[in-house]
C-alpha cells in the first residue's frame, strides 16, 4: 500500500460539513487507504479524532485516536480505532460539559454537553461488527465525530446543547 498522504481539512462554511454521510458498503483497499490518509492528517493536525466529511469524503467513517498532544495535553492514550457506519445504541442520562476543539473550526474551543457514557456499534475496516461501551473522553470523541457524520459541527451542537442540555442520539 502506498504511503499515507495528508488531506486538506474542510473548514466551517464548506458544504461537505452539512451533509449526512453515506453508509459504507464496500470494504476494499480504497477505504483502507482513506483511513490511513485520515489518520496521518489527524495526527499532523494534533487531533484526537477526524471524520471523513472533514477531509471531503462522504462516507460514514471516522477515526478515534486519543493521545496527549498540545491541543489535548491530558488526553488518555488509546490505539487508533477506525469506526465505520456507527450507531449509538444507548446513552446515559448523565451529561457532562467540557470545552471541545475541532479541526474544521480552527483555534476555537466551545463548551459542549455530551453523554458521559454511551453504548455504540460500528464496523471495522474488514467489515466486522463491534459493540462497545465508551465513557469519558473517549465517549466524547465518538459523539463529536458521530455528529460530523450527521452534518453537525460544534457550532450547531452548541446551539442544540444550550437549548436542551441533552443530545438526541437515540
Amino acid at each position: 500500500m502506498p504511503d499515507a498522504i495528508l488531506l486538506p481539512i474542510a473548514v466551517t462554511g464548506e458544504n461537505i460539513l452539512t451533509l449526512t454521510a453515506e453508509k459504507v458498503t464496500l470494504f476494499d483497499q480504497s477505504i483502507q487507504l482513506l483511513a490511513a490518509n485520515m489518520l496521518a492528517t489527524m495526527t499532523a493536525a494534533n487531533g484526537v479524532g477526524i471524520a471523513a466529511p472533514q477531509v471531503f469524503s462522504t462516507v460514514a467513517m471516522f477515526i478515534m485516536a486519543s493521545r496527549p498532544n498540545e491541543r489535548y495535553p491530558t488526553a488518555p492514550t488509546m490505539t487508533p480505532i477506525v469506526v465505520i457506519n456507527p450507531t449509538i445504541l444507548a446513552a446515559s442520562e448523565l451529561m457532562e460539559s467540557a470545552d471541545e476543539g475541532c479541526l474544521s473550526i480552527p483555534e476555537q474551543r466551545i463548551n459542549i454537553w455530551r453523554h458521559a457514557d454511551i453504548k455504540v456499534q460500528y464496523q471495522q475496516l474488514n467489515g466486522n461488527l463491534v459493540t462497545q461501551n465508551l465513557t469519558g473522553f473517549i465517549a466524547r470523541i465518538f459523539q463529536h465525530e458521530f455528529d460530523h457524520l450527521q452534518g453537525i459541527t460544534l457550532l450547531e451542537r452548541s446551539l442544540m446543547s444550550e437549548q436542551t442540555k441533552q443530545n438526541a442520539y437515540i
